[in-house]
């Protein structure tokens, strides 16, 4: 197989991987009034299983990072699909809420944590001009799990008291399955030149230290700079999916599953729209103009704000979903370029390091939103604690421009 092809093939297998790995996680909030009642839990309580969850995940990740650059990629791809999906699965039949935090917060946290600093890495490195453009493709991946799975869970879980059980059932076993298929169709170990097609020699020369593939985002400002304004987005990201679908039910006495369908659907159409289009022009721009990528950053998530405060006040349900969608655009436009961006100023051979870092940061302070939240509803109203996240993204988009200014002064190309 020729080297063009193998990257996409790689790039198919891997995003199947990331429908699951995000549509999985979707499972819960799309569920939650139903484990809710079914456990016997309040809305702190069980907005914790997501908060242990988050900070699992968030602990977990810099260690993996470090791992794939260090040994090899694709096995920690494939037994961390294998291990979250084992924990998908077992949730599935957890008895109590401790159960739950087991198998939903702490398995499930550190098996995801394997995949994506690994599956970023192998992608970046296979796709070198055409590096925004397939992670954006891989993004859409979080879209459409998201939406599908959300869907799915919440019809099936109106199907009786014990119904929110069978799709953590479902797809944790197709989960298991995929591994295997992962196992089968990757290549071993790290891309070599010719598998990258067009990658330099000297950037895949090896492997980093310890030290290097720590300190290469340590040591690298605008790239602590990301991961703060990633960390804004993923406060709002978790919070956002954990109890959209209840305040749907709240405010416009919507059935379960209808407000799980609803409560992601426009949103991700939107965002599939804005990934499609930041990756493509960004990609078209950035050999001119190498700070587009993180300019591209600050559009989305400063334009995006307006919108998430009219969704969580909206007057009519329409209103809600034409802002969920608009919301989503702008959210979009910041994802087709958020990894590209830190990709870009950090070694090649540090990616994984990179990625499994800022995620860390941003997924330990995100873990606090589903309890935020969750306190912010029972004070005062969910649409106070939804509207509030507006002023997240704002802080990251500050985050950003700090960094962009760092990095590439005033005229974008140093």
């Amino acid at each position: 197989m020729r080297p063009v092809d193998y990257k996409w093939r790689a790039l198919a297998l891997l995003w199947v991987a990331f429908f699951l790995q995000q549509g999985t996680r979707q499972i819960f909030g799309a569920t939650l009034t139903s484990i809710q009642s079914s456990l016997g839990a309040s809305a702190a309580g069980i907005g914790f299983v997501v908060t242990l969850f988050t900070l699992v995940y968030g602990l977990s990740v810099p260690f993996a990072g470090v791992t794939a650059d260090l040994f090899n990629r694709k096995w920690m791809v494939v037994s961390g699909v294998f291990v979250f999906c084992l924990g998908i699965f077992a949730s599935g039949f957890a008895a109590s809420l401790g159960l739950l935090l087991v198998a939903y917060g702490v398995l499930n946290g550190i098996g995801q944590s394997f995949y994506y600093p690994s599956a970023t890495s192998i992608i970046g490195e296979l796709h070198k001009d055409t590096r925004a453009t397939a992670l954006s493709i891989l993004q859409m991946g979080l879209y459409a799990g998201i939406v599908g799975c959300s869907a799915a869970s919440g019809w099936l879980a109106d199907g009786g008291a014990d119904g929110w059980r069978t799709p953590f059932r479902l797809f944790g076993g197709i989960g298991v399955l995929w591994a295997v298929v992962l196992a089968l169709g990757l290549r071993g170990g790290q891309p070599t030149a010719a598998d990258c097609n067009r990658v330099q020699s000297k950037a895949t020369e090896g492997k980093p230290s310890l030290g290097e593939a720590f300190t290469a985002f340590v040591a690298n400002p605008s790239a602590i700079l990301l991961a703060a304004g990633f960390g804004m987005m993923v406060f709002v990201d978790v919070g956002f999916k954990t109890w959209m679908p209840s305040h749907l039910q709240g405010a416009f006495g919507m059935a379960k599953g209808p407000a799980a369908l609803n409560a992601v659907l426009w949103h991700y159409l939107g965002a599939f729209v804005g990934v499609t289009l930041g990756g493509r022009v960004s990609d078209r721009l950035a050999a001119r103009r190498p700070s587009v990528r993180m300019e591209t950053n600050i559009a989305g998530l400063a334009l995006a704000a307006p919108f998430i405060a009219f969704m969580a006040f909206a007057p009519s349900f329409a209103a809600c979903c034409a802002a969920m969608a608009l919301f989503g655009v702008f959210r979009g436009v910041y994802d087709s370029n958020m990894m590209a961006s830190l990709f870009d100023i950090i070694p090649q051979r540090c990616h994984a390091s990179g990625a499994g870092l800022m995620l860390s940061c941003a997924f330990v302070f995100g873990s606090a939103s589903p309890v935020l939240l969750g306190l912010a509803k029972e004070r005062f109203s969910s649409a106070a604690g939804l509207a509030s996240l507006a002023a997240f993204y704002l802080a990251g988009a500050a985050f950003v421009a700090v960094a962009r200014m760092r990095q590439y002064g005033t005229r974008g190309t140093t």
